[in-house]
């Protein structure tokens, strides 16, 4: 057994180095955010736009597809297509459900064209519904609707077979004025090619995105080239890109980066080739759709053209930024750095102390504005809100707790810490033991985050911010502190350390999986020392 040792120096420079390093790195991604980048205009002054556009309406709080009840206002689609038809000449409808029959009277008033979906899935009483409502329309609007879109990515979610899906094909072909198709992404294209025999066009999801290899900014639009070709070499039916894209937000999945900027890039690059080569395509989509990040995660909310409000989200012509400014960022880290210095006066300690209690401090003040800017993004719902801005707040404290941790205070482990609050004396707590509860409580926090990452990754963002500051907190002070654990913090910690690499290992070259990496390593070290040395 080690008794635990007071905080000295070393502990105190160790957080000093960390913590500027961590500034340090933060501080050049955030300056490599302000910089302009350059790329291929959309010469808009000549009249060009956009081929065509997926258009949902799910814009505003609280609407979602999935309420049955809603019913999209006209005047809201009046809206949303005038702001869509000054970048495009069409829109894309996926059913025409819940108010979205009135898309294509709007459209001609505002001069867009529609590529009209009947949304099929397993309910076969609906679905015909749906397709003789889709087709009344598309015969109605036959001025409007280029196409009849009979279902999307029907057999990617296995709710029909080829058999099924043919049947409906045909039964529209048979009483449409229009050119009748199929949407799905490529591979089952390529899996079902006698499809093609049922419908005009060949309508393929082309995503580099979110293929099962993830392809990179730089390659995006080359590899959609690449399909594009392979695809139509399979069919003699005049081929359509029906989806394709790039999220401006979200989880980096290997090389592929959601950002403003590769968003911008990817959206006038693939524009430029497809008007270019001729090709038919439509972009997903019109605007951000916040209701999908229950299904894809913080990723699944950023794919718009527009935001939210309907402004653009970056121009089409000029060079782009991710960011406008570092004012607040650098507001919040002097903020932090001001606020543990102040919390130190009266207390003891070395210049080393207070200089890393400044530079921590930073880092906590930068880790709240960047969180804060995640959180605006990714969380979801009141619960969320609640559990990860606790864990947040959590956090952060441990960085002011750091102002008030005497040299003499060693941590008590959590499990007596909760011992003694069960027991009613949550009052009569030491320090020690204040900061044994926070730790513990962080420690757990972390251990289930780094399971869920790991055992559910495709849409988990990496909580980098929310353990940023314990890390350097508990984590590196602790590496040189003979510092007890409890089993339960031992075990967190195991499994914080384990699921850490386990996910870094699947993209071992993705940034964010490498700062989680680090994140999650540094928080376990001291309690994986404590297991290699068998402390009690």
């Amino acid at each position: 057994m080690h008794s635990p040792s007071p905080l000295n120096d070393r502990n105190w420079f160790g957080l000093l180095v960390a913590s500027l390093a961590v500034l340090l790195v933060l501080g050049i991604l955030l300056v490599q955010q302000t910089r302009p980048v350059p790329m291929h205009d959309l010469k808009l002054a000549d009249g060009e736009r956009l081929k065509c556009v997926s258009y949902a309406p799910y814009r505003l709080p609280g609407q979602t597809p999935f309420d049955e009840k809603l019913m999209i206002s006209r005047e809201q689609i009046a809206a949303d297509l005038a702001a869509l038809a000054k970048i495009t000449e069409c829109v894309r409808i996926y059913s025409v459900d819940q108010g979205l029959d009135q898309v294509p009277a709007v459209a001609r008033e505002v001069g867009l064209k529609v590529l009209l979906g009947a949304w099929v899935n397993a309910d076969a009483r609906r679905n015909m519904k749906q397709l003789d409502h889709a087709i009344g329309l598309a015969n109605e609007y036959a001025d409007v609707v280029r196409v009849l879109i009979v279902g999307n990515e029907v057999l990617l979610r296995r709710e029909r077979t080829e058999a099924e899906m043919r049947e409906l094909i045909d039964y529209a072909r048979a009483r449409v004025k229009v050119p009748v198709t199929y949407a799905d992404v490529w591979e089952f294209w390529l899996k079902h090619p006698k499809l093609a025999e049922s419908v005009d066009w060949v309508t393929v999801h082309i995503l580099p995105f979110w293929e099962d290899h993830p392809v990179a900014i730089d390659r995006a639009v080359a590899h959609v080239a690449e399909v594009f070709d392979e695809v139509g070499g399979h069919f003699d039916k005049p081929l359509m890109i029906g989806e394709t894209g790039w999220p401006s937000a979200g989880r980096q999945r290997q090389d592929s980066e959601p950002s403003q900027v590769n968003q911008a890039r990817y959206i006038r690059e693939f524009v430029h080739i497809a008007h270019e080569k001729g090709w038919n395509y439509n972009l997903i989509e019109a605007i951000d759709q916040p209701w999908k990040r229950r299904l894809e995660g913080t990723v699944g909310g950023y794919w718009g053209m527009l935001g939210t409000d309907l402004a653009p989200k970056f121009p089409l012509a000029g060079p782009v930024t991710e960011r406008s400014g570092v004012a607040s960022p650098l507001a919040g880290a002097a903020l932090g750095a001001v606020l543990c210095l102040l919390l130190a006066l009266g207390t003891h300690g070395s210049p080393a102390r207070r200089a890393a209690l400044g530079m921590t401090g930073a880092v906590a003040g930068l880790a709240a504005v960047l969180g804060w800017e995640h959180a605006q993004l990714a969380w979801r719902a009141p619960f969320e809100w609640s559990l990860l801005g606790s864990i947040g707040a959590l956090g952060l404290t441990s960085a002011l707790a750091a102002s008030r941790w005497s040299a003499a205070t060693p941590i008590s482990p959590a499990s007596e810490a909760w011992a003694a609050a069960r027991a009613g004396r949550l009052s009569g707590l030491t320090a020690g033991q204040w900061l044994g509860l926070l730790r513990g409580l962080l420690l757990f926090a972390a251990a289930v985050a780094a399971l869920l990452l790991f055992a559910d990754p495709r849409y988990r963002d990496f909580p980098v911010f929310l353990y940023l500051v314990p890390a350097l907190v508990f984590g590196v002070t602790g590496w040189w502190t003979a510092t007890r654990f409890g089993v339960d913090e031992k075990v967190c910690g195991l499994v914080t350390a384990v699921c850490v690499v386990g996910r870094w290992l699947s993209e071992p070259l993705n940034p964010q999986a490498i700062a989680w990496l680090a994140t999650g390593l540094i928080l376990a070290a001291p309690c994986l020392r404590a297991v290699a040395r068998k402390d009690q």
